[in-house]
């Protein structure tokens, strides 16, 4: 809390910062009647002034929040009496400090309060106050100092533009190369634990199995000590999943969007496109209680009225049920970049005598059709990832089957499932979950790069 009002108020120190750096300048120069005498406008001068004095504050202040619990709780644990920390294992260690910290926070703790416990976070509590104090200190210390150095610096010929766009410069470069890094590090870090888990179970075993039951034992004396690491199944489940919810979503997506550019009036389309876009907008929940408590229903009937057998939680429900909510993803997008197509295009074509279905089909979709694809990727990509309705809608069973009207999972379900509750991190039964995900990500990478040299390669290029 105490950091956010330090940030605001780093903030507010930048903007009066800009606004003395601005009238800074302006005096320097003579007065407003020699404002042609500085190299830079008054706002470069003001920006200037506002980085000087936001850039180093908030730099520290970020240093100090990351560090100061950490620098803390070592000085806390040095003061902990030998005979209560001797022994203790780093978990053990860990949950000790933990309670120290919920103590002095006013949370529930885990273990009786003795008085060394006690006195710890006493103790806690006096840093973190004393630390809480000094960050204010210092941080507004250093901005003041920045809006000193800036006044001192603020001259006439000072290069102040050059200055502001170079230091934007390095922050634009900076957070793109967070973003990349971030994307980095997830790939690695999934990596690196589906390479711990393929060291546990055969990559053939993996890929090419027809069984999924990962259910390691916990000790060694436990019924089922060994499981079964087929996913054969999940990517069966996946892909009849994903392939109903598409069915679905791209030709009523689809339709939609051309119904919306080019047929329907001006005001059918101010009300018909909102209400659609309506769909992305409901939690996947509900989804998921529509699915389980309407649509899974009533394909049950209808099932056992033609003497089919129908399990009650089905792919095809979650699929029907999917492929709405993913309705808008392809008509958004679609109708987007129909709307993008120039109108030369169509007056061309009407010109040849063409209608205007003719128009659509030959000359408005090919112009549109890499704006098309990636809608329909975005919505292959959402049902891939979708796991709330088909955990309620077609349940947790990995079998393998080509029967829409049995009962399937999917690769991200099973994430889920093998990462929920107390498991050990370094079993195979948690490290598959990793090793699904790196197969759900290079497939979809697949995917998308087949799809963009498909688009690359049927694609017309309009002037």
């Amino acid at each position: 809390m105490y950091s956010w009002i330090l940030m605001l108020v780093v903030l507010t120190v930048m903007a009066g910062a800009y606004h003395i750096g601005r009238r800074r300048a302006i005096q320097s120069a003579g007065g407003p009647s020699q404002i042609k005498q500085l190299h830079s406008l008054p706002t470069y001068y003001g920006l200037y002034a506002a980085l000087w004095a936001g850039i180093p504050a908030l730099l520290l202040m970020a240093l100090w929040t990351g560090f100061q619990d950490q620098i803390i709780i070592s000085l806390v644990t040095t003061h902990l009496p030998p005979e209560l920390i001797n022994g203790l294992s780093d978990g053990r260690l860990g949950l000790l400090i933990n309670d120290v910290r919920n103590l002095a926070t006013g949370n529930i703790v885990s273990t009786a309060v003795t008085p060394d416990i006690q006195s710890a976070a006493d103790q806690y509590m006096r840093l973190n106050t004393l630390s809480q104090w000094s960050m204010w200190a210092v941080v507004l210390a250093v901005a003041v100092a920045g809006l000193a150095y800036a006044w001192l610096r603020t001259q006439p010929q000072l290069r102040a533009r050059n200055r502001v766009e170079a230091t934007f410069t390095v922050i634009l470069i900076i957070f793109s190369s967070i973003a990349i890094l971030t994307t980095l590090g997830i790939v690695l870090s999934v990596l690196f634990e589906s390479l711990l888990f393929f060291q546990k179970i055969s990559p053939l075993e993996f890929f090419f199995g027809i069984n999924w039951s990962p259910q390691i034992a916990l000790r060694a004396d436990q019924v089922g000590a060994s499981g079964a690491f087929g996913a054969i199944p999940l990517f069966t489940g996946t892909l009849m999943v994903s392939l109903i919810s598409m069915l679905v979503a791209v030709p009523i997506g689809l339709l939609s969007a051309i119904y919306l550019s080019e047929y329907a009036h001006r005001k059918v389309r101010a009300i018909a496109k909102p209400a659609l876009e309506i769909l992305a907008g409901i939690p996947t929940v509900v989804y998921g209680f529509f699915a389980a408590l309407t649509v899974a229903p009533i394909i049950r009937e209808l099932g056992m009225s033609f003497g089919l057998d129908v399990a009650s939680e089905s792919a095809l429900a979650a699929g029907l049920v999917m492929g709405v909510m993913i309705i808008p993803f392809v008509s958004s997008l679609s109708d987007d970049v129909i709307n993008a197509v120039p109108q030369s295009l169509r007056d061309g074509s009407y010109a040849l005598g063409a209608t205007q279905s003719e128009t659509i089909r030959r000359v408005v979709i090919p112009a549109a059709l890499p704006g098309i694809v990636g809608g329909i990727l975005l919505a292959v990509s959402r049902a891939i990832g979708e796991t709330m309705i088909v955990v309620m809608a077609a349940g947790l069973a990995a079998n393998l089957t080509a029967n829409p009207l049995d009962s399937v999972t999917t690769v991200t379900v099973q994430i889920v499932t093998l990462l929920t509750g107390d498991q050990e991190f370094d079993s195979a039964k948690t490290l598959a979950a990793f090793a699904l995900g790196l197969t759900l990500f290079l497939v979809t990478l697949t995917l998308n790069v087949i799809a963009l040299s498909i688009v690359r390669k049927y694609r017309e290029q309009y002037e």
